[in-house]
């Protein structure tokens, strides 16, 4: 038998570990390959030769790293130059490949790793190499297309989610409470920040207002709305995606940007202060917080799904799978069979249907007002954060293992 290699790449998530659990697993019952490699740092990291032995790892160790939040073997974000411009880098990945007798290469990442697969698996194609190359998604953007959500996206959500509820809390303990804003990932999509709908006490939303790059943001509209709420119950409580824009698609927050990354993203992120400074300049209250998740949001196994857990670990376990029927040039996506008693299935969809491209949030489960989301936006959330990890502990914390440090 061959073997096969593993790797991560883009941003983490909490559950991204599950998915290369799942796929060892599927090795140990399948007995496809003689050995599951690791690429460290991703494609970037096998290049320089960082590859490790997974199938030793004993089961103990593997479900530590199993409930370990971020990727642990590591990640990169490194664009493949164009085949047509230049060979080099995909010749050189060929050769270690086969010095490692590779027979299948396993991706688990989003969007820009899709491109990757969909690049190596054309590359492999046309000068008859004989490698399966198969994508696992992840990304808590949910931004993958044709997949109903990816994982990573129902932890992030539950994270999102809970700290609406207990901010919100903590926002409204005075008789001048002032206004409360809150921030989250979403450069493109709204929906970590459309997830805040689900935050609810006595059954009534939180969250005054939510804000999503799928609808125009006004910012008159927006001084207008916040002043009446304001006025209404002396407190406000708004949940911004960072990435939403004007009316000439010009993100709110760019004039902060410093960079750019490797795939030409625009690295977002200080919405939350510019509204905050918008509200203070109209003086509806000199009371205004801003508060940015940022990566805790990726991060946070303390406050994983289940489900979220155990879909990673079954996209991981089809892709092996997959690889085993000879299939190359896709990626493993979910099917929602049902809401109400909610289960999902999952089936393949080619890699370059889901490179460069982006599944927005429907504009269609947003109010007419461009503020805040319908009931059906709350059904397909709910689901997908559905029960929380029992985790190891080792002092009174929880007890990680990654291969990357």
């Amino acid at each position: 038998m061959s073997n096969c290699i593993i790797a991560q790449s883009g941003g983490p998530t909490s559950v991204i570990n599950s998915s290369v659990v799942g796929l060892i697993n599927a090795n140990k019952s399948l007995k496809i390959f003689d050995k599951v490699y690791g690429g460290l740092n991703g494609v970037e990291g096998i290049l320089n030769g960082s590859i490790i032995d997974l199938t030793s790892i004993n089961e103990n160790e593997l479900q530590t790293f199993r409930y370990t939040p971020s990727s642990g073997l590591g990640s990169c974000r490194y664009k493949l130059q164009n085949p047509d411009n230049s060979c080099d880098e995909y010749e050189n990945l060929i050769q270690i490949l086969r010095e490692y007798d590779i027979t299948s290469f396993f991706y688990v990442g989003g969007n820009d790793s899709m491109d990757t697969i969909a690049k190596l698996s054309a590359y492999a194609k046309k000068n008859n190499i004989h490698i399966n190359f198969i994508g696992i998604p992840k990304t808590i953007d949910n931004d993958l297309m044709f997949t109903d959500h990816t994982p990573g996206f129902g932890s992030a959500a539950r994270f999102v989610t809970t700290s609406v509820l207990e901010t919100y809390l903590d926002s409204s303990v005075y008789l001048n409470n002032g206004i409360f804003i809150l921030e989250t990932m979403g450069r493109d999509t709204g929906w970590l920040a459309a997830s805040a709908c689900m935050a609810k006490i006595d059954n009534k939303p939180v969250a005054d207002f939510i804000y999503l790059p799928e609808t125009v943001f006004d910012k008159y509209k927006f001084i207008n709305d916040v002043r009446e709420k304001f006025k209404k119950q002396n407190k406000v409580y708004i949940v911004v995606s960072e990435g939403i824009k004007d009316g000439n698609g010009k993100f709110i927050s760019e004039f902060q940007c410093v960079s750019d990354d490797k795939f030409g993203h625009t690295q977002l992120g200080g919405v939350s202060q510019y509204l905050r400074n918008l509200i203070l300049d109209a003086s509806i209250t000199k009371r205004v917080k801003s508060l940015e998740l940022g990566i805790l949001q990726r991060c946070a196994m303390h406050c994983a799904s289940n489900t979220d857990l155990d879909e990673a670990y079954n996209v991981g376990y089809i892709a092996l799978e997959s690889a085993a029927k000879n299939e190359t040039g896709k990626m493993v996506a979910i099917k929602r069979e049902n809401t109400k008693d909610y289960k999902a299935s999952y089936f393949l969809v080619d890699a370059d249907k889901i490179a460069n491209n982006v599944k927005y949030f429907p504009t269609e489960w947003i109010n007419e007002d461009g503020n805040f989301l319908k009931e059906e936006a709350y059904e397909y959330f709910l689901p997908l954060i559905a029960d929380m990890p029992s985790l190891k502990m080792e002092n009174n914390l929880p007890k990680y293992k990654a291969f990357n440090i």
